[in-house]
């Protein structure tokens, strides 16, 4: 044990863990866990890498950042904030991401198809040299896909302007400004005239009643970035509705809707969605091609 007070990188993690646990905490920004949560907010807070020797979570954390780390979990309870806006610091794709409560918290299962370039829907003989992110927030998917697909100009679009200064914070810093263009428009409202390859959207699926009952921490997070509507197809029904006018002639649209799926197979009994699955978890993620979208 450590003496006056002062505790290891170890006995930090075991007492934050305890005490979220006892705080009745809701997670899903990230962790699903007490103790996944407080491995992230200590090694976030400390700059230690997720896959850290053992032997580093023996160290003695000095008194100033302990107080630090404890100041920053008493407010994850009294407050209900995320980790990821304590530390403004998010992961996607294995890539940190800036984050503030301009924008969502990055946890869409979206990440599982970037890391595998899409495979089997794309394959490599498929020319993908224009991408949209609809609803790019932290700039999180637009980054990834531009990564993933080294030849592609990827135009990341969002209704808010705060959004797309968060954006902007993480393009900077990943030196892609110029592959992703951050642009300010109302869904497809500003991009007339321009055709893509593939058209990503994580949109806002939440149901109005599903918006009433959402734990405290997703309080935290814009509201306009999960409200879409009594039935949350306010967003999702103009983008199924539109994109084959901004899709090429093989055009593929990829859109998270989350618990909302049975609400859009009713509304779209005809559509020939293709419903994705993920190995590490997450659903309600459909795949059009450009084809099956004249209605």
């Amino acid at each position: 044990m450590s003496n006056n007070n002062q505790k290891t990188v170890r006995e930090l993690i075991n007492e934050l863990s305890f005490k979220f646990d006892s705080a009745n905490l809701y997670y899903g920004h990230g962790t699903d866990n007490a103790f996944d949560e407080a491995v992230y907010l200590v090694f976030s807070l400390l700059n230690l890498p997720f896959d850290v020797e053992d032997e580093k979570l023996n160290e003695v954390v000095d008194a100033e950042k302990q107080n630090k780390i404890e100041h920053f979990a008493n407010r994850r309870i009294s407050e209900r904030l995320p980790v990821a806006y304590l530390v403004n610091k998010a992961w996607f794709c294995g890539m940190p991401f800036y984050v503030d409560e301009r924008v969502l918290i990055p946890r869409s299962p979206i990440a599982e198809l970037i890391e595998e370039n899409f495979s089997p829907w794309i394959s490599q003989d498929d020319q993908i040299t224009r991408i949209l992110d609809i609803g790019t927030g932290s700039a999180c998917i637009a980054i990834a896909a531009s990564i993933a697909f080294p030849y592609a100009d990827v135009d990341a679009i969002d209704i808010s302007r705060p959004a797309l200064d968060v954006a902007r914070i993480n393009v900077e810093q990943n030196q892609l400004l110029k592959r992703v263009n951050l642009i300010q428009s109302d869904i497809f409202e500003n991009l007339q005239g321009k055709k893509y390859d593939l058209i990503i959207a994580n949109p806002p699926y939440v149901d109005l009643a599903q918006m009433e009952q959402l734990p405290k921490e997703y309080r935290h997070e814009p509201a306009s970035g999960l409200a879409a509507g009594e039935n949350g197809l306010d967003i999702v029904s103009i983008i199924i509705h539109e994109s084959h006018h901004y899709l090429n002639d093989k055009g593929v649209l990829i859109v998270e809707v989350g618990n909302a799926q049975g609400a859009l197979e009713e509304a779209f009994p005809d559509m020939p969605f293709t419903w994705l699955e993920f190995e590490r978890g997450g659903e309600g993620v459909f795949l059009l091609y450009k084809e099956d979208m004249h209605n």
